[in-house]
């Protein structure tokens, strides 16, 4: 189909219909835990819904379908997506990954991985060369970019080249940018990761994970796993986040204009020390922003000259919601030192610059002047 992707948001749901569905615009919740079958041997192509599950397999052929890759397969969330694609690694092997990961990704690391084996080599791999850091048990390279929350831009296309020179495995978490505005598999990624509770959804009505695979082979042990492990996604929520990607470009959009007015508002206040948002052209990554992306996402971090700066701020949004996650229609505030980088170890905190003085903004789709306004309300309460 040669729509736009915007379109395709919304009518790939169409497209993958199948023909006893009466018509219906929105696609059937198939609330089932079991399928009949129609006698020995003879099956409807749906056994069990932990195997697979109609509405699930619906949405898992659109993010397919967005992202470019061989197969999509949706996960009960981010970190579940996270726990299974582990399990394609076995004892002794070794991975190099981004300093700055998502907290949630760095506790898998460092408390169940490395337990069961496996070894990982941080780095900045926005900037650093990676390729003295490959060992002979090298199996992958994991990235995120833009990363959470210091927004660093890693070259894709450049890793994908180091990666396939040594025949590693490059995982790409695509979630600060949707498949909307970035696609890894394109750029030389074998699998993609997105939290789908963020863009996707879009909504924080619902938790989600999907893994993308470039190719058959990771696909055939990917699907091993999640139906041997059972983490995938119910019919409920998978309606729900089908519903969501109907109204992805729209939102993305709105979110991302937002950032670019709130990351300039941000960067002309003297009590704001430091503004992390790549659609800014003095951000380092902007440039490669611009060669592999289509947009700049809707994420800002920013760092106040003081931790009580920060808390302040915090304590007296009343718009802009003090919570966790990201990614919806509603602006969001977090704190990660204390949310959702909570875990992540002091001395790799301090390196990446996470401090109690660094807030991470999700941008919304609200009226931006009301943003900009909630924003001069709590600085003008500072002075």
């Amino acid at each position: 189909m040669g729509y736009k992707i915007g379109t395709k948001c919304l009518h790939l749901e169409k497209e993958n219909a199948m023909k006893d569905q009466y018509g219906s615009v929105s696609y059937p919740i198939y609330q089932t835990a079991t399928f009949a079958h129609l006698g020995v041997g003879k099956s409807t192509g749906y056994d069990y819904s932990r195997l697979q599950n109609p509405t699930k397999e619906n949405l898992e052929r659109i993010v397919c379908a967005l992202e470019k890759g061989d197969d999509a397969l949706a996960f009960t969330s981010g970190m579940a997506a996270i726990a299974t694609l582990m399990e394609l690694f076995n004892p002794g092997d070794h991975l190099i990954i981004e300093n700055d990961l998502y907290g949630g990704s760095v506790r898998l690391f460092d408390n169940i991985s490395k337990k069961n084996g496996i070894s990982f080599t941080g780095a900045d791999v926005s900037v650093d060369d990676i390729e003295p850091l490959i060992l002979e048990n090298t199996k992958a390279i994991f990235i995120e970019t833009p990363t959470n929350p210091m927004m660093n831009v890693t070259d894709i296309a450049k890793v994908s080249k180091v990666a396939k020179a040594h025949n590693l495995m490059l995982i790409v978490d695509n979630t600060f940018l949707s498949p909307y505005y970035q696609n890894p598999i394109e750029l030389g990624a074998d699998v993609v990761i997105h939290s789908g509770t963020k863009y996707l959804g879009g909504h924080n009505d619902t938790l989600a994970g999907f893994l993308v695979s470039a190719s058959k082979e990771i696909s055939e042990k990917l699907r091993f796993l999640i139906k041997t492990t059972g983490a995938g996604l119910p019919p409920m929520d998978s309606w729900l986040v089908t519903r969501g990607i109907k109204t992805l470009g729209i939102r993305m959009d709105k979110a991302s204009a937002n950032a670019m007015e709130l990351a300039k508002w941000l960067k002309g206040q003297s009590k704001v020390t430091k503004v992390c948002y790549p659609g800014l052209p003095d951000h380092p990554g902007h440039e490669v922003m611009k060669k592999q992306s289509r947009g700049f996402g809707a994420m800002v971090t920013f760092e106040l000259e003081t931790k009580e700066m920060a808390l302040h701020i915090l304590e007296h949004v009343k718009l802009i919601q003090f919570a966790e996650s990201l990614g919806g229609t509603e602006s969001l505030l977090t704190y990660p030192i204390t949310q959702t980088h909570a875990d992540v170890p002091k001395e790799l905190l301090d390196k990446n610059g996470i401090t109690d003085r660094v807030l991470r903004l999700s941008v919304g789709i609200e009226d931006v002047c009301d943003l900009i306004e909630e924003f001069e309300r709590v600085f003008s309460e500072m002075n």
